[in-house]
This record gives structure tokens, C-alpha cells and sequence, in this order.
């Protein structure tokens, strides 16, 4: 059994891991929180790079604080880099995080924005 938090979610992130891989056609949303703010990037496991990426810091004049409608902005401006790169169906990677909230915020922004998962 997991002793901490960090433990309980890392443990959940492998199992996520294990069945979820982006590929070029399908990229994986990859979603990280922190304290301070939130990063979203669309990963191509297979060649081991990344396609796009947002977070709240690059937003920062137009949001303040981690919050959830800083959430769906980064949702929102992901969704409009991939589609820009003409990708529209993607795998969602939470992380280990509770599907609720800030994560849920960011992926009902993402979808709303034409991203398909």
C-alpha cells in the first residue's frame, strides 16, 4: 500500500502509462499540476518528442492564479496549436490525477476547442 500522496499518485500514473502511448497520428495529452500553475503538452511516444504544449505560465497576463478557468484557458490554447498542426484525435493521459476539476476543466476545453478523445 502507498504510504504517501506523491507514492498513491505515482502508482497510478504507471498503470495509466502502461495502456496509454501517443503516436504521431494520435498524440497523447499529457496533463501536469503544480502549486502554481498547469501544463498540458501532445507527446508523440514513438519518436519521443512533443508536438505542442501550454501552461498557465505562458498565459499569465491573461489569467491569474492556478485556477479552474486557467485550466480551460491552457485547454483552449492547446486545442488551437493542435488543430493548427491538423491534428484532431488524441489519447488523454491524466497522470495520476483525479479526473475532476482543474484536469476535467482542461480536457472539456481541450474537446470543446475540436480535439477528439
Amino acid at each position: 500500500m502507498a504510504t504517501t500522496k506523491q507514492e498513491r499518485r505515482q502508482r497510478i500514473k504507471y498503470s495509466i502509462r502502461a495502456k496509454v502511448s501517443g503516436t504521431a497520428e494520435r498524440p497523447r495529452l499529457s496533463v501536469f499540476r503544480s502549486n502554481k500553475a498547469i501544463y498540458a503538452q501532445l507527446i508523440d511516444d514513438v519518436a519521443g518528442s512533443t508536438i505542442a504544449s501550454a501552461s498557465s505560465v505562458e498565459l499569465k497576463s491573461e489569467v491569474a492564479g492556478n485556477t479552474i478557468e486557467t485550466a480551460k484557458k491552457v485547454g483552449q490554447r492547446l486545442a488551437e496549436k493542435a488543430v493548427a498542426k491538423n491534428i484532431d484525435s488524441i489519447v488523454f493521459d491524466r497522470n495520476g490525477y483525479l479526473y475532476h476539476g482543474k484536469v476535467k476543466a482542461l480536457a472539456d476545453a481541450a474537446r470543446e476547442g475540436g480535439l477528439k478523445f
